[in-house]
């Protein structure tokens, strides 16, 4: 029953997550072009006017940043949890190897960015460059079509998922200034009865999204950051045997659509709103900029290449068979494109404006880079590949 569901997995929801994951990037580099052009156009005062204009108390940037994206945190939980039981991350001897190159792609790119940063009041960034976004390495390789192996899409995503939950953990622990214990166990106590729930066999969805809402409201109280909320009740949720009728694989199926088209591109368009003045070079000599460039564009492929070189050298795991070590260094060129993820710590990192504009910035320009590079360099790759193939 394992292996068929397995195969359901990845010829089915793998299929349509990579499909979804790849048009959302897309979208995204559209409405990133498309804020970026606003911000620095006539109306660019009036367009960040109306990401600050406030409703309920607080701006839609708020509402956007940490009540929506905890619906992207949940499908992030959901899909981490699908790898655990029938994906990638099913076998330990198969998830050793993107365990190890999420946390050499996490390690080293926060070691650069501290070593420029250490002591600064802007050492606080150093989980900017540790993210890689899914959305938008997976529609890099996309562009690549059918030369691309799966064994390739399915090592890129397992790493890309396992990087965003590391992201989760820095945040969740890093990013917490001050809590309130009283919100805190309010919180942990609705999700310890959902986990009752979910033990005692409630297979409804409903419950389960009336305490994931009661949850959030009391964690966006306790000084941890709301969007935690999303993953943890992902765990929570019922997945049963995983098949296309149990609720944790239909709101997967569900979220994919809105997450990838609705909440992403605005939390693009929220969040790309940046300012770009003639001091580019002095931004880019700023301590946090070499940072997050040196962590992205160097960082995140010679952490992910190195930390997969030492797990295969010690026989923790090995390489698949139809990928060498040239297409490993590739896709760690491919996880430095931060994005999403990136700006969304460098929200919680600074308090500064000026510095999370320049940040972005940043941000943008290294993942560009690191895109630009890996697609290249895969390309290249692939074919070299191919053709040895074909001799």
């Amino acid at each position: 029953m394992k292996k068929s569901l397995k195969k359901i997995y990845k010829s089915d929801l793998f299929k349509e997550f990579f499909d979804n994951e790849k048009s959302s990037g897309l979208v995204l580099i559209g409405c990133t072009i498309v804020s970026l052009f606003i911000a620095n156009s006539i109306f660019g005062a009036q367009y960040h006017h109306t990401w600050e204009t406030l409703i309920g108390g607080q701006s839609i940037e708020y509402w956007i940043n940490d009540g929506l994206m905890t619906i992207f945190f949940l499908l992030i939980g959901l899909e981490l949890e699908r790898e655990i039981y029938l994906g990638e991350l099913s076998n330990i001897k198969d998830a050793l190897l993107p365990i190890f190159a999420a946390l050499g792609g996490m390690l080293i790119p926060a070691g650069l960015f501290l070593m420029d940063n250490y002591g600064e009041a802007t050492q606080s960034g150093a989980g900017i460059p540790m993210a890689t976004d899914i959305a938008f390495a997976l529609g890099v390789l996309s562009l690549l079509g059918n030369r691309v192996p799966l064994s390739l899409k399915v090592f890129l995503t397992a790493l890309a998922v396992i990087d965003d939950l590391g992201a989760i953990l820095v945040i969740a622990a890093f990013y917490t200034k001050t809590i309130s214990f009283t919100y805190l166990f309010s919180a942990l106590g609705v999700l310890l009865a959902m986990f009752i729930m979910n033990r005692m066999k409630v297979i409804k969805l409903f419950p389960y999204l009336i305490g994931g809402v009661i949850m959030w409201y009391f964690m966006l109280h306790s000084g941890i950051h709301a969007t935690i909320t999303g993953v943890l009740l992902a765990f929570v949720i019922p997945f049963e045997n995983g098949e296309k009728k149990s609720i944790s694989y239909k709101l997967q199926h569900f979220l994919h659509k809105p997450v990838g088209f609705f909440i992403l591109p605005l939390f693009a368009l929220a969040n790309t709103a940046i300012v770009l003045g003639s001091n580019i070079g002095e931004i880019l000599e700023q301590h946090y900029s070499l940072g997050i460039a040196m962590g992205l564009v160097i960082g995140k492929p010679v952490g992910i290449a190195l930390f997969s070189f030492i797990a295969v050298s010690l026989g923790l795991c090995k390489l698949p068979d139809d990928l060498n070590w040239k297409t490993i260094i590739a896709v760690g060129f491919l996880g430095g494109i931060g994005f999403t993820m990136s700006i969304f710590i460098t929200l919680l990192a600074f308090d500064d404006h000026e510095i999370i504009n320049n940040a972005k910035f940043v941000i943008l320009l290294s993942s560009l880079t690191a895109g630009i590079i890996g697609f290249f360099f895969l390309k290249q790759t692939l074919k070299e590949k191919h053709n040895g193939n074909a001799n």
